[in-house]
């Protein structure tokens, strides 16, 4: 008879030194977060990080092992260290009400800002002062939905890694390039010099979303700038952008929540830069080149 797999202790000094991941501050010093469930992990294996693999280590319980052998057998392939685990354990590390029986240790995946300037970005969204762990998860799984080829948290914003943003972009964290820590003022002045048009979303913008696709000004490289969920943009953040862009309410809704409307932006500008004649400059877009 084959023996059982052993299991690994709740006691063991992988699982506390997982379990400290819950905290911004352990994640910052270890520069280490965790992915749950089966849709983060199979991404987290299939992804690199600077030429190295993003995936250190998979807790997985017997159950989890045999539904998803294949994320198993990626996750070993790619170099993790997996750790057969009691449900105890997975509830130790999970900072979920109900585990699904995957938890993951991943590297931070963040990229450098001016990385991302090198690379001329057509769409990003910029995230200022966005305090909502989910919402933020959201935001990113949208930017990744609607094509969007940059990601940038503002200094002001949650940490990208908070088990609630990560839970929440549904893997999207390893899929496109994101930035965090940036000031706004330095975003934008970078993403302008890089020759990206600043559009801030907000409710009370002087300018129609419709009225600006009307216009035909939204097929050049273009960057959203979204804020935070209660009050939206501060004044000297709104100054900064080249236009101050509301969401029209045909309905009689009173307002749009910040993942909402960031997709119909997003999704917006991907249509204006998919359409006949593909991306454009924003001076050839404007008529002035």
């Amino acid at each position: 008879m084959t023996p059982a797999p052993e299991l690994i202790s709740p006691r063991s000094a992988r699982v506390a030194a997982a379990r400290r991941l819950a905290k911004r501050n352990f994640r910052g010093k270890d520069r280490l977060f965790l992915a749950e469930g089966p849709q983060a992990v199979r991404e987290a294996a299939g992804h690199r990080v600077g030429g190295e693999p993003t995936l250190l280590e998979l807790f997985a319980t017997l159950e989890a092992a045999e539904r998803y052998a294949d994320i198993i057998g990626a996750a070993r392939e790619a170099g993790a260290r997996v750790h057969l685990a009691s449900e105890e354990v997975i509830a130790e590390i999970s900072t979920t009400v109900t585990p699904q029986g995957l938890v993951g240790v991943c590297r931070f995946l963040d990229t450098p800002f001016e990385q991302i300037l090198a690379a001329r970005p057509k769409l990003v969204a910029v995230l200022a002062h966005v305090r909502d762990p989910g919402n933020a998860g959201t935001v990113l799984r949208c930017a990744d939905a609607a094509g969007a080829e940059a990601v940038i948290l503002t200094d002001a914003s949650v940490d990208l890694y908070n088990p609630k943003a990560v839970r929440a972009s549904v893997g999207s964290h390893f899929h496109l390039p994101v930035a965090v820590g940036v000031p706004v003022e330095r975003a934008v002045a970078g993403l302008k010099d890089a020759g990206v048009r600043i559009l801030a979303a907000d409710g009370a913008g002087t300018d129609d979303l419709d009225d600006e696709l009307d216009k035909g000004t939204m097929g050049g490289p273009t960057a959203w700038v979204f804020g935070n969920e209660a009050w939206g943009l501060p004044e000297e953040t709104r100054a900064l952008a080249d236009a101050v862009v509301r969401v029209p309410i045909h309905g009689k809704a009173e307002s749009l929540n910040l993942a909402t409307a960031a997709a119909v932006c997003l999704y917006a500008s991907a249509r204006a830069q998919r359409a006949r004649g593909g991306c454009r400059s924003v001076t050839e877009s404007q008529g002035l080149s």
